[in-house]
């Protein structure tokens, strides 16, 4: 189908998942029912009020009406295999939080689980998911959050390094340090690097490697 899938039949239904969603989200069967319902009887109303917000300001009401006049027969043939017995289901529903941060959640058994939220980073299910997860946790500056991002091999890795420079800090006043001025560049064990600045009278790291 083209016309009434891409505009109508494929909109997501305004179910909206709030704070309480384990207590209150929409059951997604009765949201189903009703879409076959009105789409059996061509109800441009029903159908437009279960869009979401955004594909609202895509298409307008006569929009809608024009295109389930037009493709009254797909969109009964389409509410015949919603009812169908061999129909499955699957829900998705994402919760935002005031800060702006997303939880995604997909309905299994009749309940709904965490797949991926932006504290528990969980892997993308797409590249750009993996690159938005990836920010908020370089957002936040949260280490912990970019461990759980990186892959098994990336994480092994970056930790490997962590590891080898704190072992090579174990001796701080031994190490051999260079200062020219107010910036000093110290030779760690392990082949790792560390460049300091004085600032105000107090030196800080600067850069390491």
């Amino acid at each position: 189908m083209t016309g009434a899938r891409g505009a109508v039949a494929g909109v997501l239904l305004a179910s909206a998942v709030g704070p309480g969603c384990a207590a209150t989200t929409p059951d997604p069967h009765a949201a189903a029912i009703a879409y076959a319902s009105a789409a059996q009887r061509g109800d441009a109303a029903a159908l437009y009020a279960m869009m979401t917000t955004t594909s609202r300001r895509d298409r307008s009401p006569t929009e809608v009406g024009a295109i389930v006049a037009d493709e009254r027969a797909e969109l009964a043939e389409q509410a015949a295999a919603i009812a169908g017995p061999n129909t499955r289901l699957e829900a998705t529903a994402r919760l935002r939080f005031a800060d702006g941060e997303e939880a995604a959640l997909d309905m299994r058994g009749g309940r709904y689980g965490v797949t991926a939220a932006g504290a528990l980073p969980g892997g993308g299910r797409t590249p750009e998911e993996a690159l938005q997860q990836l920010r908020r946790v370089l957002a936040r500056r949260s280490y912990a959050g970019l461990m759980r991002v990186l892959s098994p091999s990336a994480r092994a890795s970056m930790e490997d390094r962590m590891r080898s420079l704190v072992d090579g800090l174990d001796d701080p006043g031994g190490l051999p340090v260079q200062v020219t001025g107010e910036a000093a560049v110290v030779a760690v064990p392990g082949g790792h690097q560390v460049k300091l600045k004085r600032d105000g009278g107090v030196w800080r790291v600067d850069d390491l490697d």
